[in-house]
């Protein structure tokens, strides 16, 4: 088939969502029954990374030794790119040895680029503006916990980043509504979301957000490439931490999310994340899960 990215979420069509999902919970249930399933043997994943990583690089690893492959890690500070090669090259290169490239970066337009110029898939394993993979498996969670999101409500209490994007852009494709409450000073960049999307409300009062809410989801108040900013970010999202007040103005049955690393104290409550409503430890495993289907689905297409 022809060569597809995954750069965004807004990349893929719902149908293509409902596709992985629905592979992601056969490959699920493979992996917890310790049934061999290798259909990319002899397939290679390459992944380049410029930011620091612990889910990102174990759940890809992983998922691609688990489905028959071998994974190779690349590291920009190791790499010629770390010593300026021009990122169209480097595309050129790396994509003529592997069947398919992740890419955890910073900017969106490296990432960009690198695909513009690469032979095979290329997946976003996050960067500044945007973390699909990251959504795709909250969603995933969601779905097993608590069945369709569509027509739901996410209530996002934290910094505008590249999770919130990510979020407002599956809300557009799933059909699902997002409560947004961000800091004066931090919020929304309006060239970051399609301007003829409305399924978004914006709160001034973050609990109000919560109010109503089927999942209630977070993120550090400092992400990597801002932490000179530590300082002035503890002072201005103060009041904006999870707890269990927020979590009491949503629906009974909320789940809580975050796609960690957490700091308890800060973005949110001890006894929310580590409480009965939060799911964050499925959340984490199953990006191993949508991760397998998602390379499944760029390398194969479909199979099922």
């Amino acid at each position: 088939m022809a060569i597809k990215h995954f750069l965004q979420f807004s990349d893929f069509t719902l149908d293509e969502f409902e596709y992985v999902i629905e592979r992601a919970h056969v490959i699920k249930r493979k992996f917890k029954n310790y049934e061999p399933y290798h259909p990319l043997e002899d397939r290679t994943l390459v992944m380049v990374f410029e930011k620091n990583s612990t889910r990102t690089r174990l759940s890809f690893e992983a998922g691609m030794h688990q489905l028959g492959g071998a994974a190779i890690y690349l590291n920009t500070r190791d790499s010629q790119l770390g010593r300026g090669e021009p990122v169209e090259d480097a595309a050129q290169v790396i994509s003529r040895m592997c069947d398919i490239i992740m890419i955890r970066t910073f900017g969106q337009e490296i990432i960009d680029r690198f695909a513009a110029h690469s032979r095979v898939p290329v997946i976003n394993g996050l960067t500044n503006e945007h973390h699909p993979c990251q959504v795709l498996a909250d969603i995933f969670t969601y779905t097993e916990h608590r069945g369709a999101i569509a027509g739901k409500t996410v209530a996002w209490v934290g910094d505008a980043n590249n999770m919130l994007y990510s979020w407002l852009q599956a809300a557009q494709v799933f059909g699902f509504h997002v409560n947004v409450s961000t800091p004066k000073g931090y919020d929304i960049d309006p060239a970051l979301v399609a301007p003829s999307f409305g399924g978004y409300t914006v709160f001034d009062d973050p609990s109000d957000a919560c109010a109503g809410a089927h999942l209630v989801t977070t993120d550090v108040w400092t992400s990597m490439g801002f932490e000179e900013e530590n300082a002035a970010r503890l002072k201005a999202f103060n009041g904006w931490i999870v707890d269990m007040e927020k979590m009491r103005r949503a629906q009974p049955d909320a789940l809580f999310m975050h796609c960690l690393p957490a700091h308890r104290g800060e973005e949110v409550a001890a006894d929310v994340i580590d409480g009965p409503q939060s799911v964050v430890w499925d959340e984490a495993e199953n990006r191993l899960h949508v991760q397998k289907a998602l390379l499944e689905y760029l390398v194969l297409g479909r199979v099922a």
